[in-house]
C-alpha cells in the first residue's frame, strides 16, 4: 500500500495548504485517488483519509487480509463500512464463532469515526459482538443482514435488538431477515407454517434499558431512531400494540413475511402504522392496508404522511383499495414500483384511482402532487414482445396523459432504447409531459470505496 512511483510533484503542490490538498484529493474518483497516492509518500499520507473513507469486505477471510496489511492508525478515517462475515469458502475446520466475532471486535473498536455499519451475517455471531457498540458514537446507520440458510443460522431478533439498542445516537435502522426469538416466540413452535424460530439465544444478556424483553417491538423504545426499515421478517409480535413508543419515525418501510399470507401481512402492518403513524412521514408498502380507519382525517394515525411507496411485491389488485383506505393523511407523492410485466396492469389501476379521485371530489387526496412509476429489475423476467412493449407504452402514456389533465406531475420510467425508438415512432415526445428511460435498478452512489 505504499507509494511505488519515484516522480515528484512540482513544488506548487507541496506548497498547498493541508487543507487545500484534501480538498482536491476530494473532489477526485476513486481510481484517481489511487493513482495520485502513488506520487510519493508525502502525497501519499494526504491520500490516506480518503481511500480509508469507505471499506467493503466482501467475506472473513477479507476481514483477516485488511487487519494484517493495514495499519490500524488508517481505521480511524473509516466512516461508512461494509463487512461480510461470511467465508469465502467452507473451510475444512469451520471458524469458531468467538475468533470470527473477535475479528469483528478488532475492527470496530479500531473504527471510532464510523457512521454507517452494514453488516453482512450468516446467523447471529457470538454475543461478544455486541461489545463495541454502546462506544459507537458517531454512528448513525446500521444495516443488518442474514445472508445464510436462516432454517440452518437464523439471526435471532434478541441479537438484533441488543446491537440495535446499544447504539446511542441510531438514526436509521435496516434488517433484513431476522428470525424471531423462541423465548419471544413460544406461540409459533410446531405451529403450521412452520415459521423458522432462533432458539438458545437466552445467553444474550439484559439490555440496561430494555431489560431481557429484547423483541422486534422493543426497537420503537429507542428514542434516536428516525428511519426504520424491516424486510422478509416475521412480524406477528402482539407487542407491536403494548410497547410505548419512545422514537419518532419519519420513514417506516414494512416488508412481508414470506411465511406467511397475504391477510396475516396486513394485519403485521395495519398494526405497526397505528403504533408509529402520528409521526410518519414517508411509508413504503408491501402488504395491502384493509383498515378503513386509515381514511378517516380525523382518525387516521397517519396524520403526517406526505409520501407513498408501494414495492414491486404489492398486490396490484389492492392497489386501487389500498389508496382509497389512506385517504385521512395528507399525501403528496406516489412512487410504484412494479415489475416489467405488471406496468400495465399499475397504470390501469392508478388510472382507476385518479378516476376515483375526481368522483369523490376535492377533498379525496386534495393534497396530491404527483405519481411516479418505476421498473424494478427482474433478473428473471421473460424478455418481452415488441407487442408487449408497445402496450406498456401506451399504458405509460395514458397515465401520463390523465395525471396532465388533472395537473400532476408523473414519470413513468421506460425499458430500454428500443422503447425508446417505439415511442419516438408513436409519435416523439407529444404532449403527455416527460418519459425517461430508465429503470429502479438501485446503483451505488459514486463515491470513494475500498474492497478487499
Amino acid at each position: 500500500m505504499e507509494p511505488t512511483s519515484s516522480a515528484i510533484p512540482s513544488a506548487s503542490w507541496h506548497a498547498l495548504p493541508n487543507e487545500m490538498k484534501l480538498a482536491v484529493i476530494d473532489a477526485l474518483d476513486a481510481e484517481d485517488v489511487k493513482a495520485l497516492s502513488k506520487v510519493d509518500q508525502l502525497t501519499y499520507q494526504a491520500c490516506v483519509p480518503a481511500q480509508f473513507r469507505k471499506v467493503k469486505l466482501d467475506s472473513y477471510e477479507a476481514l483477516e487480509r485488511f487487519l494484517e496489511n493495514v495499519p490500524r492508525s488508517y481505521c480511524s478515517y473509516i466512516e461508512e463500512l461494509e463487512l461480510c462475515t461470511q467465508s469465502e469458502t467452507a473451510h475444512f475446520l469451520p471458524v469458531l464463532p468467538r475468533v470470527r466475532a473477535d475479528s469483528v471486535i478488532t475492527l470496530l473498536l479500531a473504527s471510532p469515526a464510523i457512521s454507517k455499519l452494514v453488516l453482512k451475517v450468516a446467523g447471529s455471531l457470538d454475543k461478544s459482538v455486541l461489545t463495541p457498540f454502546p462506544y459507537l458514537n458517531n454512528l448513525k446507520q446500521l444495516s443488518i443482514s442474514n445472508c445464510g440458510d436462516e432454517q440452518r443460522t437464523p439471526l435471532s431478533e434478541r441479537f438484533v435488538v441488543y446491537m440495535a439498542a446499544s447504539i446511542r445516537n441510531l438514526e436509521e435502522l435496516f434488517l433484513d431477515r431476522i428470525t424471531r426469538s423462541q423465548l419471544h416466540a413460544p406461540e409459533l413452535e410446531g405451529a403450521y407454517p412452520c415459521v423458522p424460530l432462533a432458539m438458545n439465544d437466552e445467553d444474550i444478556p439484559d439490555h440496561p434499558v430494555l431489560g431481557s424483553e429484547l423483541s422486534l417491538p422493543s426497537l420503537l423504545q429507542i428514542p434516536t431512531l428516525h428511519k426504520l426499515t424491516i424486510r422478509d421478517t416475521h412480524l406477528g409480535h402482539s407487542g407491536w400494540t403494548t410497547t410505548p413508543v419512545a422514537c419518532r419515525l419519519q420513514v417506516l418501510d414494512i416488508g412481508s413475511c414470506y411465511h406467511e399470507d397475504e391477510g396475516f401481512n396486513t394485519r403485521c402492518t395495519e398494526r405497526i402504522m397505528a403504533a408509529v403513524g402520528p409521526t410518519v412521514d414517508e411509508f413504503s408498502l408491501t402488504a395491502a392496508v384493509s383498515d378503513s380507519v386509515f381514511s378517516k382525517p380525523s382518525a387516521t394515525p397517519l396524520q403526517r404522511l406526505r409520501k407513498l411507496h408501494i414495492s414491486p411485491y404489492f398486490p396490484v389488485d389492492s392497489v386501487v383499495e389500498t389508496m382509497s383506505n389512506l385517504a385521512g393523511s395528507p399525501v403528496e407523492g406516489i412512487s410504484v414500483q412494479c415489475f416489467e410485466e405488471d406496468v400495465v396492469d399499475v397504470c390501469t389501476a392508478l388510472e382507476e384511482f385518479l378516476s376515483l379521485r375526481v368522483e369523490r371530489g376535492p377533498e379525496f387526496y386534495h393534497r396530491l402532487q404527483r405519481i411516479d412509476v418505476s421498473v424494478a429489475a427482474d433478473d428473471d423476467g421473460m424478455t418481452p414482445t415488441q407487442e408487449e412493449r408497445e402496450e406498456r407504452i401506451q399504458a405509460a402514456r395514458r397515465l401520463q396523459e390523465l395525471c396532465r389533465d388533472l395537473q400532476l406531475a408523473s414519470v413513468v420510467d421506460k425499458f430500454d432504447k428500443f422503447a425508446a425508438a417505439v415511442a419516438t415512432k408513436m409519435g416523439g415526445s407529444g404532449n403527455a409531459g416527460p418519459i425517461s428511460f430508465t429503470d429502479a435498478r438501485r446503483y451505488p452512489a459514486k463515491g470513494r470505496s475500498m474492497t478487499l
